[in-house]
Order: structure tokens, then C-alpha cells, then sequence
């Protein structure tokens, strides 16, 4: 018999080469990542934004952007956990081990500037024209939507910046971001108080537009000031209307849509009903109506349009990976507005690059779709490859690297046609009440069927404008008697 003894017993040594930035600036890392967030653009923003350390000590301010944005990717750990995570793959090397004060000082000295500016660069349209998912036709998909349960820590200085929910609840701060649908990679976002409203937030992106895009919306954005500032844009846009909305029927299309105006803009509207059967021969329906500039029929069909609608929905994607991928549903740790924008800010950078990382391994595979690449599974190598200090500085010009190539080597399968509950388990949600007819389950779909309404009434003629309000006179009060 063969002896298996002295192979049991023979040693494998591996050895590896870490290559960082010198001295006290060696822990100021992102693993990987560090070649989408390298150190002279750290530099840079923060010479920009005037928050360079005023002298050379054990953690300068380089050094602490990098710790804000290792605090997201390891959110569920304290600073010194965070920071021995930094440091544990610098074998070796004498690196200061500071104090949670001493960490928390140097997020204070670095504050939000130099981060909120890292992601405005990190910021864009990620994908090539010719990536699978990204355009329809001509036309860059992207998406506005708004997230309102990002909670924070139930702090005084909080609440008076943020206000407060009925209840016990935390104070929330609503994101608003412009997301690339294809490849959910953020182009935008704005944050701050809930109180303001979706589309005021909106209409601070809007300069981010162009002529190349195709905008989506749901019905929280059904504003006449909104639609027409987006038309002011040159983009092009398809939204939900809500289903009170009566417009002006201009003229009557082949394919069941009609043309119309909305606050002097030219549009095309879009009456259907989408039936949905899902694997348990469940079925339901649900009624849409869509607003689109683009208005001929011929080379955007209405059924088209309809089901390119539901491309919006990606960015709900872009919001989970955010909330529960990375946060894993916790609340924000900072206890303070500035904390809170500071923290808000690393946590969209850091998306931002996961992201860039994701797509540029699957565009080295022609024909890849995008949505195929794990969120979870970069987001742990990222996680890996800063406790190893892996990459910080690679000798080679491998642009996959060893998050790509994690990414490659699981690809999930390509996109099935299902259906959500959208109900949880908890008698509070944020969902409201389930619907009757819809599966108690999340189900796959079976079939998807479009039916666009083309009504046969007459057209009604454009809307006269109406003459302009008169001021309104102010109201008289009777003085308070003692």
C-alpha cells in the first residue's frame, strides 16, 4: 500500500507581496478597490475642499477618508474593529493603533466635503453603448426614484435636522438618486429631511440630463413642473401618470395610444392593462398610465414602452444593496447631521465602486448582461481584499482583478419574469395592505399579457388656458383679547 504518511506531513509555503503607500499613510487603504478610489484622487479632493491636515501626524486626512469608507464596508463593527481591519494585512509594518476618540476626532476633522466630492468624480453612466440592458434604441435608460426608509440614529440633533415619525420610530433621511437601469450605478443623489418631497430633490439632478437619455418615473413625480423641467433637458421620458388624470385627447394613434399636451409640453399617452399568471395559475392585474415623449408609434410601439416601464424597478435593486446588502438593514452610526451626510456620502461612493468593479468584469465578456453580476459576491471579496491589504498597488495590469474575476465565476442565471408579495412578515410595513388576488408568495411568471385601451370616442379639443389667478387677499384676524 502506498504511504500517505510523508505526504500528510509536507508543508506548503506561501508567500505574497503587499505593496502600500509609505509610512504614516500605509493604513489608508481600500484593498481592490483602491485602484477605482486611488490615492492621488483622495489627494486631490481633499486639497479641493480645503481639508488637508494642517500638520503631518499619525492619521492624516488621506488616511481618514479611507477610514470612512472602510466604516461602510463593515458596518456592523466598531472604529477599532474597522480600523484593525485596515491594519491586518500590513504584516510588519509599524502602524499606530489610535484610540475610538482618536478615530472619531478624525472623522470629525475630515468631515463630508472631501467624501461627498469623491463620489461626484466616482458619479456617471458606467457601462460602454454596446453592454446588453443599458439602452432602448438610441437612448441611455436611467431612473429617478427616492428611498424614505434609510433610518438614523434617534438623536436630538437628528430629530431637529430630520424630524421624526409617529410613534417611536427613527428619524429617516430620504436619498434621492439617478440610477442607470442597466446597470444600476449611480449618476446622482441628493439627501436631507423627508418633509421636502421627491420631486424638489428630483429637480436637483436634473442637470445630470442629457439628449442620449431616456428618463423613467413612477407616479410620485406626476408634476407638471417636473415633467416640463425634464423635457427642458433635451432627455426624453416615459412616467407614470396617476389615474386621475384626464388629458386632452389631440389625436388618436394605430396603436391605441394618443397624442396630447401637458402643461404646453407635446406627449404621447398610454392606457394599458397588464395581466400577469404566475407558475400557481394565479392571476391579477394591474392598470397603468404612461406618459412619453417619444411619440411615434412606429418606432416605439406602445406595447414597447409598456414593457420597457418596468425597468424602473432596477432601481429598487440599487436601494437594496444599499439598505440590506451593505447596511444589512442597520441604521446609519452617526448622531449628527454632519456625521449623517459624511456617512452617507462613503456609503454611495463605496457602492458607486463596487459597481464600477462589477461592470468592468462583465464587460470583458461581450454579450453579458450587466444584472448577472452578484452584488453580495463583490462586495465580500471587496471585504476580503482590504483585511489582506490585497491590490493596493498591483504590479500587473490585470483590470478584471480578484473581485471581477469572483464575479465571473458565479454569474447568476439570466433574469426570470417573477412576481413579489411585497408584504413582510412584521405588523409594521411599509407596504400597504395586500392586495387581493395577488399570490401570497413570491412566484415565477408564466405569462405577461399587455392589452392597451384604445378607446373610440371622439378627440376632445386642447384646453383653453386659463386666465391668470388674482392675489389672493390676506385674511383678517380679530386681536387676541386677555
Amino acid at each position: 500500500m502506498p504511504d500517505h504518511s510523508a505526504l500528510s506531513r509536507t508543508v506548503a509555503a506561501i508567500t505574497r507581496t503587499v505593496r502600500v503607500a509609505a509610512g504614516v499613510f500605509a493604513p489608508g487603504h481600500l484593498g481592490e478597490l483602491t485602484s477605482i478610489v486611488p490615492f492621488e484622487l483622495v489627494d486631490a479632493v481633499l486639497a479641493e475642499t480645503g481639508t488637508v491636515q494642517a500638520r503631518l501626524r499619525n492619521l492624516p486626512s488621506r488616511v481618514g477618508v479611507y477610514f470612512v469608507l472602510a466604516m461602510c464596508l463593515f458596518p456592523e463593527v466598531g472604529y477599532r474593529r474597522v480600523w484593525a481591519k485596515m491594519i491586518a494585512g500590513l504584516v510588519g509594518l509599524v502602524v499606530v493603533v489610535p484610540s475610538g476618540k482618536g478615530l472619531r476626532d478624525l472623522r470629525r476633522r475630515v468631515g463630508p466635503a472631501p467624501v461627498k466630492a469623491l463620489f461626484e468624480v466616482l458619479a456617471g453612466p458606467l457601462a460602454q453603448p454596446h453592454t446588453p440592458g443599458v439602452r432602448f434604441g438610441r437612448y441611455r435608460t436611467v431612473s429617478f426614484d427616492g428611498c424614505t426608509s434609510q433610518r438614523t440614529a434617534d438623536t436630538a440633533r437628528n430629530r431637529a435636522w430630520l424630524g421624526k415619525r409617529t410613534g417611536n420610530g427613527y428619524p429617516a433621511v430620504e436619498l434621492m438618486t439617478l440610477v442607470e437601469t442597466g446597470t444600476r450605478g449611480m449618476l446622482g443623489a441628493v439627501f436631507g429631511p423627508t418633509a421636502e418631497g421627491e420631486t424638489s430633490y428630483a429637480s436637483k439632478l436634473l442637470h445630470l440630463l442629457d439628449a442620449g437619455m431616456l428618463v423613467l418615473w413612477d407616479k410620485g413625480f406626476d408634476s407638471n413642473m417636473f415633467l416640463t423641467a425634464v423635457a427642458g433637458t433635451g432627455a426624453q421620458f416615459l412616467g407614470r401618470l396617476r389615474g386621475n388624470r384626464r388629458l386632452p385627447v389631440l389625436a388618436r394613434l394605430d396603436d391605441g395610444s394618443y397624442l396630447s399636451v401637458l402643461n404646453h409640453v407635446p406627449v404621447r399617452v398610454i392606457d394599458a392593462t397588464v395581466t400577469v399568471t404566475c407558475a400557481d395559475a394565479t392571476t391579477y392585474t394591474g392598470v397603468y398610465r404612461l406618459v412619453t415623449s417619444l411619440r411615434d408609434p412606429r418606432r416605439h410601439p406602445a406595447h414597447r414602452l409598456v414593457e420597457l416601464y418596468h425597468q424602473r424597478w432596477e432601481h429598487e435593486s440599487a436601494y437594496y444593496a444599499l439598505r440590506h446588502t451593505i447596511l444589512h438593514g442597520r441604521i446609519l452610526r452617526s448622531g449628527d447631521p454632519t456625521g449623517i451626510q459624511q456617512e452617507l456620502w462613503a456609503l454611495l461612493t463605496v457602492y458607486q465602486a463596487l459597481r464600477t468593479a462589477m461592470v468592468h468584469a462583465t464587460e470583458t465578456r461581450p454579450g453579458t448582461d450587466p444584472d448577472r453580476a452578484s452584488f453580495t459576491i463583490a462586495l465580500h471579496t471587496a471585504r476580503e481584499q482590504l483585511t489582506n491589504a490585497a491590490d493596493v498597488l498591483p504590479e500587473n495590469t490585470d483590470l478584471t482583478g480578484a473581485i471581477g474575476r469572483a464575479v465571473l465565476a458565479e454569474l447568476l442565471p439570466p433574469r426570470r419574469a417573477r412576481t413579489s408579495t411585497r408584504r413582510v412578515k412584521s405588523p409594521l410595513s411599509r407596504y400597504a395592505k395586500h392586495p387581493p388576488g395577488r399570490p401570497t408568495t413570491n412566484q415565477k411568471i408564466t405569462n405577461l399579457a399587455i392589452t392597451i385601451h384604445d378607446d373610440t370616442t371622439e378627440p376632445l379639443p386642447p384646453p383653453t388656458p386659463s386666465p391668470p389667478r388674482k392675489p389672493r387677499k390676506p385674511r383678517l384676524t380679530a386681536a387676541a383679547t386677555p
